[in-house]
């Protein structure tokens, strides 16, 4: 192994007896044998310590509009510096991303190349961004390299946010809280047998996040669930899970509801339509949510922020570019409703 692959020791483990390791980043919290990898096949015990095997493997690194992650009341209108490594946590039949995602599941694959946090940070500056973002996969599963170019972020001025599943257990949270500024949470379903059978995962540990992030953290979230027909879109579990959100986040938590399209496993299905979108989007709102957004809908109103109070439109949008942006020191300019969000 050459000088610039050399294994990066994991954070947060402990030793579990009989020569295991148990990782405790994320809810699955896997006890780990001598030799073995961990539900995510990126974290390795090798003589009884657990390492990250994708540290020095980074298969993205370039900017994105904040609005992409997407983020719509964080610094709006600037860039992100995305990085990403191979590796998830989550085994989602629908996955965009399953090429990088899953590549470690299904063959042990860990591409990418080595590129040092100071050498991203600077990156990042140089190519004018506000933030980094790590993203496409689920930075859980690289939190070694996130902590590093986020420390590195922190002191350069940059700003740092996730795009994350919301596995990750509340120690990985703290970890990461002095560093991390915001963050845009999967809220993939409000069903136990959606999470089971199609991520192979589990609902509660998600609401857990969700609930920790808003009551216990000053991260900056936002939420993100992606409309499947037939599977998450009833009216019943849409109103149970903007009701959870108002409750536990808060109703200056932005949701946004993505449109489905057929992916990687998922593939006999129609893409979502509109009328469950729209019928989505008004549940949110009459749930008591201020700030609902329609995604992968190019040219909707619904991707615009309006004034909750007045109708205002604050900050108009399409796509990933802002037209317009007549928030005034975090107010609505006509009535003066207050605007939850970070650097708007």
């Amino acid at each position: 192994m050459g000088a610039k692959e050399q294994l990066k020791q994991a954070v947060l483990w402990e030793s579990a007896g009989d020569g295991k390791v148990r990782c405790r980043l994320c809810s699955f919290r896997c006890a780990i044998a001598e030799g073995q990898v961990g539900h995510c096949a990126v974290r390795k015990n090798v003589g009884g310590t657990l390492y990250s095997l994708n540290y020095d493997k980074v298969c993205a690194a370039n900017p994105d509009p904040i609005e992409k992650k997407p983020l719509f009341h964080f610094q709006p209108g600037t860039q992100s510096f995305s990085v990403a490594t191979m590796g998830c946590n989550f085994q989602c039949v629908f996955c965009q991303n399953w090429q990088i995602s899953q590549a470690a599941l299904e063959d042990g694959r860990i591409n990418g190349r080595a590129i040092a946090p100071e050498q991203v940070v600077a990156a990042a500056i140089g190519s004018g961004c506000r933030s980094i973002a790590y993203t496409y996969t689920e930075p859980t599963v690289f939190m070694e390299l996130c902590h590093d170019c986020g420390q590195l972020a922190k002191e350069q001025g940059l700003a740092n946010v996730f795009v994350s599943n919301g596995y990750m257990t509340r120690e990985a949270i703290d970890f990461a809280a002095d560093w991390l500024d915001g963050i845009n949470v999967d809220l993939k379903a409000f069903s136990e047998d959606y999470y089971t059978r199609l991520c192979q995962a589990r609902l509660q540990p998600v609401l857990d996040t969700i609930a920790y992030i808003a009551q216990e953290t000053e991260i900056w979230m936002e939420v993100t669930t992606l409309l499947v027909p037939g599977e998450n879109d009833s009216e019943d579990e849409l109103k149970q899970l903007a009701g959870f959100l108002v409750r536990k986040a808060g109703p200056d938590t932005p949701w946004h509801i993505s449109r489905f399209h057929p992916q990687y496993e998922y593939l006999d299905a129609q893409a979502t339509p509109l009328e469950s979108l729209q019928r989505a989007e008004r549940i949110g709102k009459e749930a008591g949510l201020r700030y609902v957004y329609l995604g992968n809908v190019p040219g909707s109103r619904s991707e615009c922020t309006f004034c909750y109070e007045c109708g205002r439109v604050l900050i108009e949008r399409t796509g990933y570019r802002i037209h317009a942006n007549a928030i005034e020191n975090s107010q609505c300019p006509d009535c003066g409703a207050a605007i939850a969000g970070v650097e708007l």
